[in-house]
């Protein structure tokens, strides 16, 4: 049995493949993740996993170069947009509408759903390298 780190097989199995640029999304428990793309679904009950605890799992795991976020962040949920400029701190990150990242979301190897019930706390990273 694996003693640390992420637990769950499926997850470990995805960030394990990550190549360089990959993107890969954690989103809240109703953002919709389009087809082909594989769902790791998390979401237990409401705020069961949040997105905090699932971000730093993954970060502790994967090396992340870049990320996406929606605009609507910075004002309709400033406590996780600042959350993740700290966890995410000389990372670049790209804004655009919640419309147009949920279209983007399509080129994500896999999408993580979390029990997230507080508004635009989604996020694609793009898989960096650790040389």
């Amino acid at each position: 049995m694996k003693k640390h780190g992420v637990l769950h097989a499926e997850l470990s199995r995805c960030i394990a493949a990550l190549g360089h640029k990959d993107l890969f999304m954690i989103g809240d428990a109703g953002m919709p993740i389009p087809p082909g793309v594989e769902i790791i679904d998390l979401a237990v009950t409401a705020g069961v996993p949040t997105f905090r605890q699932v971000l730093d799992a993954v970060l502790e795991e994967a090396e992340v170069e870049g990320y996406y976020l929606a605009d609507e962040i910075r004002t309709h949920n400033e406590p996780q947009h600042a959350y993740l400029q700290q966890k995410l701190k000389g990372v670049p990150a790209e804004y655009m509408p919640h419309d147009e990242l949920k279209t983007f979301s399509a080129k994500a190897k896999f999408a993580i759903r979390t029990g997230e019930f507080s508004p635009y706390p989604n996020v694609i990273l793009r898989a960096g390298v650790v040389f």
